[in-house]
């Protein structure tokens, strides 16, 4: 079960984004994380990088697979999580808190993602 909290988008590719504003905070989610395992290293792009939707941006790595990371929303990257650099098991202790991946200034609406309850839905049709 991954218990998408309410009020973030989710895309297909199973990251999240909250929106504040004109940015977001980017993420992976539970359900992600769950289907990767303990996660032990996490690549990302650097401030200034450029993101666009259904591309990759970076990946993460587990002690069962690595996995690319797909931008949910196209901008500009302002801020990546250092934490994640010598903490990268945040992603699975905290997926939609402490282990956020990246801060983007948004360029355009985002389109094409899912609310929590068709995540959910959504999610009970992958196979784990």
């Amino acid at each position: 079960m991954s218990n998408a909290p309410a009020g973030l988008l989710y895309s297909k590719s199973h990251e999240w984004a909250r929106l504040e504003g004109d940015q977001a905070v980017i993420g992976i989610t539970a359900f992600a994380q769950e289907s990767l395992g303990d996660i032990t290293y996490v690549e990302l792009p650097q401030a200034g990088d450029a993101l666009a939707a259904d591309k990759e941006f970076g990946s993460v790595e587990s002690v069962k697979a690595a996995s690319d990371l797909v931008s949910p929303v196209n901008g500009e990257v302002l801020e990546v999580n250092a934490v994640l650099e010598d903490a990268p098991e945040k992603c699975n202790s905290d997926p939609y808190g402490e282990g956020w991946l990246v801060r983007v200034k948004l360029s355009g609406t985002p389109e094409g993602l899912m609310d929590a309850a068709a995540y959910e839905a959504f999610c009970a049709t992958e196979a784990h």
